[in-house]
């Protein structure tokens, strides 16, 4: 008995040390996020004090010939945020991801979703201004470009960080480029992307250097934008590059939000989350707590999800948008937003010319072309999209100077492209309303779509109608996102429909030059037109707007001859954030919601969430 009374008081004794060191940890986090929250509003205090010190241009470089450029302040609209009335930190964003994310890892990554989380957690030198697209300093104080365009000196802010607190040095600088273009790291587009450049160099621990090996017209966004790695965190996966390689979750950088353990994310969870970075060195400190995405792949789901309250926005499809503008519950707990991004990006069927190693159908450029005028784009944006798109002709944005406007898109024309068909050996000789080549076989190929995205199947059913008027046979092959992933990756595929982000100007070196055919590169469907090489060669070294932008103008006409994609639509953005959310704006990069620095908070007496 007496073993028995000493055994509980053990217990007992255990349980009260647990608590005990329960309780003591829990006041450590509280005196360590209110010794952080009292640095804020220090912080804040201070750029009230000094607000018009704040937005204006950071003071050049003592040598005024070395660094003649300088950086506005990329916390600006942050800090008027700040300053509202009703501003108060805390509380969650929750959002939802459409597709579930195979990796988060930086570089490895190449969808999308992980490039939206990576962008509260890695920084670069430079970012775009949302209100009039100049670049303006982030990490960058200032910067200065060589006459001859082939050398830019960055000068970093003195009080930049990493997440541990460890100061972001020109040395990370170099080392990330070394980190990219190391063989062993398995990414071969962002190698693609930054091949202009030919060293990085450190030149003491506030000054970098890139040279470009010739001259580029994107050179100071190309060097402004490229992701700021850690030396100290990333340099030790170099020795163990195939484990980084097949890795899901490594992520460690000097925004304002990180992972717990940046080491061990993995999908299995079906949700992202990230902590606010309480060492953030921005001028602004993000207001929310946490960041969250929820994988929830079905339209309806997210649907119900955002009406419940369990995530903060919705992208609505366009036959529910009026319903939703009639459900009274709904706008009296959330703010609509319609929208044509002045970068939106572009939906595309791309046909893949090659596979296996063999020429497919898709290789005649005749064929393609046909598949374009056989896809009536007006029915899909009148009837699937119901007006809230528009036809894209090109790649590039047709608002913007890159886009030839005596270049029209092509319409629906069934007769032209039975014709070229015709031309290309397809035939319905014995009359069964089905086409065919001289061998016998039929016209006939698969599409594969993403099996979740109820606009998605709708488009390709119509297509699907369409096609077979015409005598070709389009079998839809839906799939999950890490599979069209694959596809992709191995080109073992006959056509896709998938979606480009756009920007300010679209290269389109790594879609469709033929260079990026090879080693994962994103010209995954096989392109190969010498013409086209040349001048989106000669485009990418021409500065001059004014002479490129004719290049430029070449290279689509070359595109909207040969159709390697038919271009679908540009989408008009439909979406639905949760009122509790403030400071909701649409600006030249499109709704602030996604956008860093975080402009968005929820007012103290509004918030759900709490620590």
């Amino acid at each position: 008995m007496t073993s028995v009374i000493a055994v509980g008081c053990l217990v007992l004794l255990s349980m009260y040390m647990v608590d005990r060191q329960w309780r003591t940890m829990a006041q450590m986090r509280t005196t360590l996020d209110g010794q952080a929250q009292d640095l804020r509003e220090l912080r804040r205090t201070l750029q009230s004090f000094g607000n018009s010190v704040v937005m204006a241009p950071v003071t050049p470089s003592d040598n005024a010939d070395e660094l003649q450029t300088t950086a506005g302040s990329a916390f600006s609209r942050a800090l008027l945020a700040s300053q509202q009335p009703d501003f108060a930190e805390g509380d969650w964003l929750v959002r939802a991801f459409p597709a579930g994310l195979k990796t988060i890892t930086p570089l490895i990554s190449s969808d999308l979703y992980a490039f939206t989380v990576q962008s509260y957690v890695l920084e670069s030198l430079l970012k775009r201004d949302p209100d009039t697209l100049e670049w303006t300093g982030l990490l960058a104080e200032s910067w200065h470009t060589s006459d001859d365009g082939l050398t830019i000196d960055f000068k970093l802010r003195d009080d930049v960080a990493f997440a541990d607190g460890k100061p972001v040095t020109a040395h990370d600088v170099a080392f990330s480029f070394r980190f990219v273009m190391d063989e062993a790291i398995a990414a071969p587009r962002h190698r693609g992307s930054l091949e202009k450049i030919a060293t990085v160099k450190a030149l003491d621990d506030r000054r970098v250097q890139f040279v470009f090996a010739e001259p580029y017209f994107e050179s100071l966004g190309l060097a402004g934008q490229m992701d700021i790695l850690a030396q100290h965190f990333y340099e030790p996966w170099l020795d163990k590059a195939e484990e980084y390689n097949q890795s899901k979750g490594i992520l460690f950088g000097s925004g304002p939000y990180q992972l717990e353990d940046p080491t061990s994310w993995t999908p299995d969870g079906g949700r992202v989350e990230l902590s606010r970075n309480q060492r953030y060195w921005g001028d602004v400190q993000p207001a929310f707590e946490k960041l969250i995405w929820n994988v929830i792949e079905n339209d309806s789901a997210r649907l119900a999800a955002f009406r419940n309250g369990t995530i903060d926005s919705y992208s609505s499809t366009p036959r529910e948008y009026q319903k939703l503008l009639d459900d009274k519950q709904l706008q009296d707990t959330a703010n609509n937003l319609e929208y044509m991004s002045p970068t939106a990006g572009y939906s595309f069927i791309g046909w893949n010319s090659e596979r296996e190693g063999k020429p497919t159908v898709f290789a005649d450029s005749r064929v393609r072309r046909a598949m374009t005028l056989l896809s009536n784009r007006q029915r899909i944006v009148d009837d699937v999209m119901l007006g809230y798109a528009e036809i894209a002709v090109s790649p590039f944005n047709p608002r913007s100077v890159q886009h030839d406007p005596q270049i029209k898109a092509w319409p629906a024309d069934t007769e032209a492209a039975k014709a070229l068909l015709t031309e290309a050996g397809f035939n319905d000789s014995d009359g069964d309303g089905v086409l065919e080549n001289s061998e016998g076989t039929m016209l006939e190929f698969e599409l594969v779509y993403y099996q979740d995205s109820d606009v998605t199947r709708s488009i390709v059913l119509l297509l699907k109608d369409l096609y077979a008027r015409a005598g070709v046979s389009l079998l839809p092959k839906p799939a999950e996102w890490s599979v069209m992933i694959d596809l992709l990756n191995t080109r073992n595929f006959d056509a896709i429909t998938l979606g480009w982000g756009s920007g300010v100007e679209t290269d389109v070196y790594q879609m469709f030059h033929s260079s990026q055919i090879e080693d994962g590169g994103d010209n995954f469907i096989n392109y190969r037109n010498a013409g086209v090489d040349a001048l989106i060669d000669k485009a990418r070294a021409t500065v001059d707007e004014q002479d490129r932008m004719p290049l430029w103008w070449q290279v689509e006409a070359l595109l909207h001859e040969d159709q390697p994609y038919t271009f679908l639509m540009r989408k008009q953005s439909i979406e639905f954030v949760d009122k509790r959310i403030r400071n909701i704006d649409v600006n030249r990069l499109g709704l602030n919601i996604t956008q860093v620095p975080v402009e968005n908070y929820v007012p103290a007496n509004q918030q759900k969430y709490q620590p």
